[in-house]
């Protein structure tokens, strides 16, 4: 607890870095995903080909992408926009079925009636669909999240600071302080990421509130 209470200037500056680096591809990644994840619900032949295809991408290992960043981008291995550029990939890797999902859970009826009251197009996807796959799509997202705090960490192997660094100079220079300041932040940034997501989620959906059931005993 001491070196934590010592250093927390620079634990500081390490989770500020490390939210920019998990919170950027998050944000990133859900714009790419909405239409990409519309696009497989709207036309269901390109729904295998799309999830399929996003969901190999999560499978290549995280420092491996890291490396091959610079070689796609053309930027040094040092610059942080590699390891955004692919966060930004997990991301969306994870999105894309969930965005599917959530669109695929709004209920026929509702979508009939919004078409039967003119609503096509963009207008029906803004207005009816989105706003009612917003807690399948938010879900996802939290996923993603906490997903995106994990994996930046690895990034410390290739020189791009954040709570990482405390993680592998903890272990290297057997520094106990470090390695607890490493894993409570990351578990906090996490929760707090967590926590932002729904509450906005809630924000966004105001009705679901207003229809929760009555607790047992209250009058009707």
């Amino acid at each position: 607890m001491t070196w934590i209470q010592d250093h927390l200037g620079l634990i500081g500056s390490l989770a500020v870095r490390h939210a920019v680096l998990a919170g950027i591809p998050l944000l990133l990644g859900l714009v790419v995903s909405l239409p990409l994840g519309w696009l497989a619900h709207r036309y269901r032949r390109l729904a295998p080909v799309a999830l399929a295809g996003t969901g190999l991408l999560y499978t290549i290992p995280s420092l491996a992408l890291f490396i091959l960043m610079p070689l796609l981008l053309g930027t040094k291995i040092l610059n942080p926009i590699n390891v955004v550029a692919a966060m930004t990939i997990y991301t969306i890797a994870l999105l894309v079925r969930t965005v599917v999902d959530g669109l695929d859970s709004v209920p026929k009826d509702v979508d009939a009636a919004a078409l039967a009251m003119g609503l096509t197009g963009l207008r029906r996807l803004l207005g009816v669909q989105l706003p009612l796959a917003i807690p399948v799509i938010a879900a996802g997202l939290r996923v993603a999240a906490v997903s995106n705090v994990s994996i930046v960490s690895v990034a410390s192997i290739i020189g791009v600071s954040q709570l990482g660094d405390l993680l592998v100079d903890g272990y290297n220079r057997d520094i106990p302080g470090a390695l607890w300041a490493g894993i409570i932040g990351c578990l906090a940034l996490a929760l707090l990421f967590d926590i932002v997501i729904q509450v906005v989620a809630r924000l966004l959906t105001p009705w679901r509130a207003s229809t929760k059931p009555a607790a047992a005993g209250a009058p009707a």
